[in-house]
């Protein structure tokens, strides 16, 4: 093979096999990530209904330097839904035995809530 040939090729070849070496190993991890296979299931997640009571709070702010300034508050509240207000040395399992539930209960009507981090006066829901 001439000298200028097999210069062009190692030009162009080696980042092509390069290139070609990288897109087969992500597709070999990608793979192996999906657990090999090529289909996807998804399922579905059961739908509740759950009447809702919204209350809307306007305050009017007379004084300071932001004099007339309106703050509105809204609190959505489940019908029938019962709250605790959390106290000094409360955790979920003592909250949960109070109410005769569970801590995973309480995580699902509070997905919000992070449970090594309660605040006192912080309103969980119970029921």
């Amino acid at each position: 093979m001439d000298p200028r040939t097999r210069q062009q090729v190692t030009h162009y070849g080696a980042p092509a096999a390069f290139l070609a070496a990288v897109t087969i190993a992500v597709i070999l991890i990608k793979a192996g990530l999906n657990g090999g296979s090529g289909s996807t299931t998804t399922a579905a997640l059961p739908t509740t209904s759950t009447a809702t009571k919204t209350t809307t709070t306007t305050k009017l702010v007379l004084t300071g330097p932001q004099a007339g300034t309106t703050s509105t508050a809204t609190d959505t509240t489940a019908a029938g839904a019962q709250y605790y207000e959390v106290q000094s040395g409360d955790t979920l399992g003592s909250i949960a035995g109070k109410y005769s539930t569970t801590v995973d209960e309480l995580m699902t009507l509070n997905p919000g809530i992070d449970p090594t981090t309660l605040n006192i006066g912080q309103r969980i829901r119970v029921k």
